[in-house]
């Protein structure tokens, strides 16, 4: 409904919020709370307008490959694999994760600007269908393992193209100034390509891009594509090689509150394609095979989390605190940089929204806020408060700070309510936390 941020949810009859057809008072009270909800028809209807918009613009030369950081688990990932996406992975946890759900290795990516060696040979051992290397270190170290093993990669680099995003400093990655990559500016990226085409094991396919985070403009990837294929088209003048792959990332924004708007795939689709495919008839360059990552943009706003509210305490003339039994550690984003939220109330989503108040954690820290100053109805101790739009970042970033059990997450479809990731427990706390003998009571 065009009232919610999320616009898969619903007013059922009972006038309560509903998602993926289960009411979310009912869900609060079987599963309990904090409780994550993803509506499945959601995920999978984000996952065809992207591979739809790349089919339209590519056709058999063109991927979506889902970044599995957003939100990894295994079932979130296996109907990535049923929707015909791949699946990105940025460590040996996600990398697992990725096969446990049945993801062929073929088609997954693996990712990060740090891999240890352990993670390099299960890259190789699993027969991950790309290696995005970030560095000069990981290139001798995977040539070197490749040579060990008798096994070879396909490699594609990552490349800090300098393009400015808009967006928050955070989730800024484009610049030279970032911790992934190599740099084009000093030459560092063209060097690099250079030394690995003849690298024993290495198979250079192409390169890498990801310039930020809630984009909402056209403008910067199209840019990005100018100048990744400016690098390509500068390497084969200097070999005669041709680089057949280009990645460019992900970053597509969505809507976390109303002043958000964001642009349906296509558009971002289309203005890439036409791009390309005017770069690389006047250079006279072969069209390149086309990937895009989108992660947020798959899983965000088809989530939200249910709390159950605890105190409610006014400050008179400074504000409301409204406490719910979760925060920061079941979702630190707003702790670590402000990111917006809208919120309702499951038992009255359209109320009227009569005082702002400020949605505060249980966490023992000032800072343990989920939302400050949001404009809510009446709130009471006991009602179920639903926090739009936490599909993305929000289990990925999770933690047990002063001991809270990570939540419990529900997949909903027609009605239908499945736990995909079970409440953790004091004991699931408890069971690798060891006492030395000398220690023992």
């Amino acid at each position: 409904m065009g009232d919610f941020v999320c616009e898969t949810l619903e007013v059922n009859p009972a006038g309560h919020l509903s998602v993926g057809g289960c009411d979310c008072l009912d869900l609060a009270r079987e599963f309990g709370t904090p409780l994550y909800v993803m509506d499945e028809m959601a995920v999978r209807a984000n996952c065809r307008a992207f591979r739809q918009a790349v089919e339209t613009c590519y056709g058999a030369g063109g991927k979506v490959i889902y970044a599995s950081k957003a939100l990894c688990t295994k079932a979130i990932l296996s109907i990535m694999h049923q929707e015909g996406i791949g699946v990105d992975v940025v460590s040996g946890g996600e990398l697992a994760t990725a096969l446990a759900a049945g993801v062929p290795a073929d088609t997954l990516m693996y990712h990060g600007n740090f891999k240890t060696l352990a993670e390099i040979r299960q890259g190789l051992a699993a027969g991950v269908g790309r290696f995005v290397v970030d560095n000069r270190l990981e290139l001798d170290q995977l040539s070197g393992l490749c040579e060990e093993t008798g096994r070879k990669a396909d490699v594609l680099f990552r490349v800090k193209p300098g393009i400015d995003a808009h967006t928050h400093d955070y989730v800024l990655t484009g610049q030279i100034d970032s911790k992934f990559g190599v740099a084009l500016e000093n030459g560092e990226a063209l060097d690099i390509l250079r030394d690995a085409w003849d690298r024993p094991g290495i198979r250079v396919r192409g390169i890498h891009c990801h310039i930020g985070s809630q984009i909402f403009e056209v403008e910067p990837f199209v840019q990005t594509v100018r100048v990744m294929l400016g690098l390509m088209d500068e390497f084969r003048q200097a070999t005669g090689k041709v680089l057949e792959e280009l990645n460019l990332g992900g970053g597509f924004g969505i809507r976390y509150v109303d002043e958000h708007r964001p642009l349906p795939p296509a558009r971002f689709m289309e203005a890439c394609a036409a791009e390309i495919r005017r770069f690389c008839s006047e250079r006279d360059f072969p069209m390149p095979f086309v990937a895009i990552e989108p992660g947020r943009a798959m899983v965000a706003a088809a989530g939200i989390t249910l709390y159950t509210v605890g105190s409610v305490k006014t400050i008179p003339g400074i504000r409301t605190y409204v406490a719910v039994d979760g925060g920061m550690f079941e979702n630190p984003r707003y702790a670590l940089y402000g990111s917006p939220y809208d919120a309702v109330l499951a038992a009255a989503p359209l109320a009227e929204r009569v005082r702002p108040v400020t949605i505060a954690g249980k966490c023992c820290e000032s800072g343990d806020l989920i939302q400050e100053h949001l404009p809510m109805p009446g709130v009471r101790p006991g009602d179920i408060m639903a926090v739009m739009a936490t599909g993305a970042y929000n289990y990925s970033m999770a933690g047990n700070y002063n001991r809270n059990p990570r939540p419990a997450m529900v997949l909903c479809r027609e009605g239908r309510a499945r736990v995909i990731v079970r409440r953790e427990t004091y004991e699931n706390l408890l069971e690798r936390d060891e006492i030395p003998d000398d220690l023992a009571p």
